[in-house]
């Protein structure tokens, strides 16, 4: 398990901006639309021995040819003001079987990551991923921010349309980020890099959907250009929104009527006033998590 390189770049300042799958494929969405829009260049991969078993065995002529294995790349772009490293892990390592990274595997592999990092000089680190939250598809996403070190938290509230995920209504200053796109928050810190994780608002009835949601990671990719200074075309993932908005329209007509008309409610909502018919109580917003639940079990079954 190493990193293999194709060249090191050699670059000035440069940051590093690094995702891995997870619900909604939010984080890994904004790092893949960066990587075409800035046209990065590939020069190093990490090893996927000991961390993947092979997707498949591609075989020519009757003969096995090679194991293919979920990939985890780098790329980088030199940029004005500054240069950007990225990192696209198309799965995460873990054990038995399950979507998030966990254990020594994932520890391991955010460590390798962290290592081309410091080798290039990277100083600071983002990862993205999503934030499941009691709003509405039709609404403009959030984008929840936490950061690895205190001083980053003046910077963060200077961001459009982002709140610190330890003060969104109803988080109680708590919260966790599961798998990679958390864990290297922690082990970056553990190692001297400051870091902020983006991560784009999905609504709660649609985490369990085999979807990407491309209109969270619209929203991630604004607030990381800013910070980064990069000026960044986002129409492509303006068309990729719009055709996921025709599926999920189609879901959310399936939606029983009871639950559906809690739920439109939410169109109601904003984070500073909320307009006619009036703010959704806490007690209200337990009975349509609850409601969602609900019909997601049921839908599961069968029944």
């Amino acid at each position: 398990m190493a990193v293999k390189y194709d060249h090191r770049p050699e670059l000035e300042s440069p940051v590093l901006v690094a995702s891995w799958p997870g619900i909604g494929n939010i984080g890994i969405i904004v790092v893949d639309a960066l990587r075409g829009m800035l046209e990065a260049e590939e020069f190093a991969e990490i090893e996927p021995w000991g961390f993947f078993h092979p997707r498949r065995a591609v075989i020519s002529k009757g003969v096995l040819e090679h194991l293919v294995f979920p990939s985890s790349k780098f790329y980088f772009k030199k940029t004005e003001p500054r240069d950007v490293v990225l990192f696209l892990g198309e799965e995460q390592p873990g054990v038995g079987g399950g979507t998030y990274g966990e254990g020594s595997k994932a520890y391991r592999m955010a460590n390798l990551v962290l290592d081309v990092a410091e080798e290039l000089g990277c100083s600071r680190v983002y990862t993205s991923g999503a934030a499941v939250a009691l709003t509405h598809h039709t609404m403009r996403p959030r984008v929840w921010a936490v950061p690895n070190s205190p001083r980053l938290i003046s910077e963060i509230r200077g961001y459009d349309n982002t709140a610190l995920m330890s003060g969104v209504e109803g988080g109680d200053g708590q919260g966790n980020i599961t798998g990679l796109n958390g864990l290297l928050l922690g082990v970056a810190k553990k190692r001297g890099f400051e870091a902020i994780c983006l991560m784009g608002e999905i609504p709660v009835y649609l985490q369990g959907l085999p979807l990407s949601y491309p209109r969270a990671s619209r929203s991630v990719l604004e607030v990381l250009c800013r910070s980064l200074g990069i000026d960044a075309p986002l129409a492509q993932l303006d068309e990729s929104a719009e055709e996921v908005d025709r599926s999920i329209d189609d879901f959310y007509r399936q939606i029983p009527g009871e639950i559906r008309t809690q739920l439109d409610r939410l169109k109601h909502e904003t984070y500073s006033q909320p307009a006619e018919p009036g703010p959704i109580t806490d007690e209200e917003k337990r009975r349509i998590m609850a409601d969602v639940e609900m019909f997601f079990t049921k839908r599961g079954e069968g029944i």
